[in-house]
């Protein structure tokens, strides 16, 4: 039997971002929907990993899939690590993940939405939830990071937002294998 082979890295190019105010837009909630935004403090890993694959299996999200349940849970858990979930009709429709470095710099490290909530016009909307909850707590600067693999748009809608690239760079990420997703599904 032959060994599986590795899938091939794939180039990204990489764009820092940085916003030094908070947004001055509003937007009305979407009509005809029922949601919720809540903060999960203390989030089982399992339910971590099922909400960043939901969201970042189309952009090749593996980095936390990669890492073990010790190594996720010390980030999930650090006290400067703040993960909301949005509720679409009782169910999860996407989440965001802020890091505060320190009392200037917060990051936004995750943000996105599950399939099933596309098209429904929560995207821009749901953008400005995060970004009115990393501004709470009123650093100097607020960083994210995308890259060619992201949504289309992704870049266009954060520099819509307030964001201003500040840096690029290339890159490579190694989708995962069947032998990772093997072991992901094993794990639950």
């Amino acid at each position: 039997m032959a060994a599986a082979a590795r899938p091939a890295p794939l180039p990204v190019h990489i764009t820092e971002l940085r916003m030094t105010a908070p947004p001055k837009q509003s937007l009305p909630m979407p009509v005809n929907i029922q949601t919720a935004i809540m903060r999960v403090p203390e989030i089982p890993t399992a339910y971590y990993r099922f909400l960043y694959t939901q969201v970042g299996r189309r952009w090749h999200w593996v980095d936390r899939l990669r890492m073990d349940d010790a190594a996720l849970s010390a980030i999930l858990h650090d006290k400067r690590t703040n993960v909301t979930v949005l509720y679409v009709d009782g169910a999860p429709a996407g989440f965001f993940e802020l890091f505060q470095h320190d009392a200037e710099t917060t990051e936004l490290v995750h943000f996105g939405l599950f399939e099933r909530a596309l098209g429904l016009g929560l995207g821009k909307w749901f953008l400005l939830q995060t970004l009115y909850a990393a501004w709470a707590s009123e650093p100097r600067a607020l960083e994210i990071t995308t890259n060619n693999l992201d949504h289309p748009r992704a870049l266009q809608l954060y520099q819509m937002f307030g964001f201003s690239p500040v840096r690029t760079r290339d890159d490579v990420v190694v989708p995962l294998s069947d032998a990772e997703l093997l072991e992901l599904a094993r794990r639950g």
